[in-house]
């Protein structure tokens, strides 16, 4: 009985959590340039990911408003790396994030 139990609250689960869909974006990183990404929203406080191949992923999340700190995973497997500073939202461009400590820029449209 527990074990039917267990089984149908994790179907429910997975039914009522919403779908995390990758969607087609243009990034920018201050060290990549310009490039083809996966954008991934990850929580309703407009947290990110972006990923593409050959490039590092990299993660935003939002502290409160206009302000996030973010992490990079350098390559495919490898651990996520913390990155300097805490970063602001670009007063120049809304869809781009500022590190205080480097100036290094994550942008995503």
């Amino acid at each position: 009985m527990r074990r039917m139990l267990v089984i149908g609250a994790s179907l429910l689960a997975l039914t009522l959590a919403p779908p995390v869909l990758a969607k087609d974006a243009r990034c920018f990183t201050t060290d990549d340039g310009t490039y083809p990404c996966q954008f991934t929203r990850l929580d309703g406080s407009g947290s990110f990911r972006i990923a593409a191949p050959g490039k590092p992923t990299f993660e935003v999340w939002i502290e409160s408003e206009g302000r996030a700190f973010a992490s990079g995973q350098f390559e495919a497997g490898g651990r996520s790396v913390s990155l300097p500073g805490t970063y602001t939202r670009s007063d120049k461009d809304r869809a781009c994030w500022v590190s205080d400590a480097t100036d290094t820029e994550i942008c995503a449209w």
